[in-house]
C-alpha cells in the first residue's frame, strides 16, 4: 500500500510554517513526509514477519510452518535441563516468536 497523505500534509505544513520562504518550507516538508510515508521512522521490532523469517506475501501454511519450527528450536521446555541464563534465553524469544505469530493471525483475521 503506497501512502500519500504524509506527504501532502507536509507540504501545507512547512509551507505555513516557514512564512518567509514557502518554497523551502514546502520541499522541507514534501522530504518530512516522504520519510514518514515509507516508514522510515518505525521501529525495526513492529515487524511480526521477520520475527518469523518470513516476508508480506507469505501464505498461511507458510505462517504456521515457520511457527512450528521456530517453536520446536526454541521451546523452553527443550532446555529444560540447561543452565538458567540459556533458559531464560529460550523463554525469552519463545514469548518474542508466540507474539509474533498472534500478531500475523491478527493481521490476517481483518
Amino acid at each position: 500500500m503506497k501512502r500519500w497523505y504524509g506527504k501532502l500534509l507536509g507540504f501545507f505544513a512547512g509551507a505555513a510554517l516557514l512564512r518567509g520562504n514557502p518554497f523551502l518550507g514546502a520541499v522541507i516538508g514534501v522530504l518530512i513526509g516522504h520519510a514518514f510515508d515509507t516508514d522510515w521512522f518505525k521501529l525495526r521490532g513492529d515487524n511480526p514477519y521477520a520475527v518469523l523469517g518470513l516476508t508480506l506475501e507469505a501464505t498461511d501454511g507458510e505462517v504456521d510452518q515457520a511457527y512450528r519450527r521456530l517453536m520446536a528450536q526454541y521451546h523452553p521446555d527443550r532446555v529444560a535441563q540447561a543452565a538458567p541464563d540459556i533458559r531464560q534465553q529460550a523463554e525469552t524469544k519463545a514469548r518474542e516468536i508466540n507474539r509474533a505469530y498472534d500478531r500475523i493471525k491478527t493481521l490476517r483475521r481483518r
